[in-house]
Order: C-alpha cells, then structure tokens, then sequence
C-alpha cells in the first residue's frame, strides 16, 4: 500500500512537473533579465548585446541589462554567469574567445569548463578581422609587413584584447603560418588595443572589420588585409589576408549566448526562438551588412555542435603555434 501511494505520489510530481513546463516558458520573463558581457564597452560583443537587450525587451516588455564583467580575457565575466542561479535571469554574451580558452588556459585558471557549466542558446553573428598598422610602419603590403618582421624577429609586436580573445588568437595563428616571431601585446580591452595601435605604441594590430573601419576610413591605421575567405564588402579595396601571400589564412570573430547550465528548456526554446527572429529582421540584416557583420541562425542543438567544433578547432591551432 504504501509502495503504491509512493508511485502515485511521485507520478503526481512528474505530471505537475511537465505541465509546469509550458507554462514557465509561457510567463517568462517576469522581471529584468541581465546580459553579462565578458568585454569592454564599445567591442562587437558590447555593441551587439546592447542590440540584442533592446530587441529582446521589446518583444518580452522586460529589461534586458548590460553588464560589463571584464578581465583576465573574458575569464571573470564568464564565471560570474556560469556560477549564477539557473532560472533564466542572467545570460551570456560569449564569442570564440571562450571556446579558445578551453585549451588555451589550464582548469585552475579558467575556473569553469565551458559546456559543462553552460547552456548554449543561439549564434548571434560572425564578422571578418582586419589586419592593420600604424601609418608610421613603412609597410604599404602585408608582404612588406612580413618582410619587416622576418628581418627583425622579436622586434615589432601586436596589440589584442587580451589573452584567448579571437584578435590573440588570429595573431598567434598569422604567425605561425606567415612564419614571423612578433611580440603579443595585450590589452585590457578591445578600444585600449585599438588606441594602442593607432596612437603608435603597437604597430600591429587584428580586430573586427565593424570596429575598426572607421578608424580606417580616418586613415588613423592603413589596412593590409582582412581574414576572410572573400573580401569585406565593406572594405572592398583591401585584399585578403590569403591573396595577399598566407594562403589557408582565415580568422573571424563569432558571437553567441549561453545561459547557467540548468536553466530550464523551455526558457532556453523561448530564448533561441525570439534571437533566431531578431537576426533575420530586415532592418538588422541591413545594419550588420552594412558593418561587415553576416547573422546567424541555429537552435541550441545546432549551436551545441558548433561550440564543440569550435573548441576542437581553436585546441588545434594552440598546437599549432605552440610548436611554432
């Protein structure tokens, strides 16, 4: 009798829980909903999460708020999410920096294991890099750039974001495979790197073509390349990085939210559904085309399998340079 009022008892609870389930995704959210983002102000990640939690809060009627949790390469804001309560308030706003810290830094610095203690939600976009100097370098050409660096090893350095950030990785990456020994230089922040390099104490520098075309077109930095396959649509006159003389080259920026591992499905499903609507929007599809920024559209499935290539592909390039 009583086995049989323990089984009732707990089909009672499983039924309550699965009917409970539609209708959390249903109410959520019913107060404000913090975005943490890893990076500095004014980066791509800052820029599009700012977007994101005006488009979100339009479509939920709640506050989506920033808040900026930078250091130790995107290591802090990382833990703060990942260590929060899994209930749907706080998300995060995460690029290929975390999934190329997953070999890049040991356990005991990186403090949390990526699809351990993360959910993933939805891409967000993905942007081409641009390979730029100081307009004091007398290098008009990559190649030129290449020649310099090769003819003084160690003697010129680039400027990153900090350590895992994609524009540390692509820098390590173009030297492994241009073969050149420049000195990393990073920064605390995407604007203090690019101040860096247009300010003339680096003389090298890779970052997001949206972040960093204005200052182009100011002519504060000359562009030598950018990372992607093709060329920019929105610096068509530069060449690739791989018809400028390093074939195979290829960098981008990605970005993406993630949630505490544990936040319900349901609220993952709303989460991933109301971003996959937002990225196909016109008047955003237009925005970012103009930026050099193409959107992304998966479910949290699709983006699991991508964030688990992703971390395969960046623990072989780590091996890559660190044998170079």
């Amino acid at each position: 009798m009583k086995a049989r009022r323990f089984v009732l008892v707990v089909a009672v609870g499983l039924l309550g829980a699965f009917s409970a389930a539609p209708s959390l995704a249903q109410d959520y959210p019913t107060r404000a909903v913090r975005i943490v983002v890893p990076f500095g102000a004014g980066g791509p990640a800052d820029v599009a999460a700012r977007l994101i939690g005006n488009v979100l809060q339009e479509s939920f009627g709640q506050p989506f708020v920033i808040e900026n949790r930078t250091g130790a390469g995107g290591v802090i804001g990382t833990v703060e999410a990942a260590k929060s309560p899994p209930d749907g308030y706080t998300l995060l706003m995460m690029s290929n920096t975390q999934t190329a810290n997953e070999s890049l830094l040991t356990p005991d610095k990186r403090k949390y294991e990526l699809m351990r203690d993360l959910a993933p939600i939805a891409p967000v976009n993905y942007s081409d890099l641009v390979i730029v100097v100081n307009p004091q370098v007398a290098a008009k050409t990559l190649q030129e750039f290449i020649a310099r660096a090769k003819a003084q090893p160690g003697k010129l350095n680039y400027a990153s974001s900090g350590q895992g950030t994609p524009y540390h990785m692509a820098g390590e990456l173009f030297k492994a495979m241009a073969g050149v020994e420049i000195v990393h230089v990073p920064y605390r922040n995407s604007g203090e790197a690019r101040s860096g390099v247009i300010g003339g104490q680096v003389q090298m520098m890779i970052d997001a073509v949206p972040a960093m075309a204005p200052n182009i077109g100011e002519n504060q930095v000359r562009a030598l390349a950018t990372t992607g396959k093709q060329r920019s649509a929105v610096l068509p006159n530069v060449p690739t990085a791989i018809e400028a003389g390093v074939p195979g080259y290829e960098a981008t920026i990605w970005l993406g939210l993630m949630a505490p591992a544990g936040t319900p499905k349901p609220v993952i499903d709303k989460l991933n559904a109301a971003v996959n609507a937002m990225v196909k929007r016109p008047d955003i599809v237009k925005l970012w085309t103009e930026q050099g920024a193409v959107p992304m559209s998966m479910t949290p499935e699709q983006f699991e399998k991508f964030l688990r290539g992703d971390i395969e592909k960046w623990a072989d390039v780590v091996k890559k340079f660190d044998k170079s």
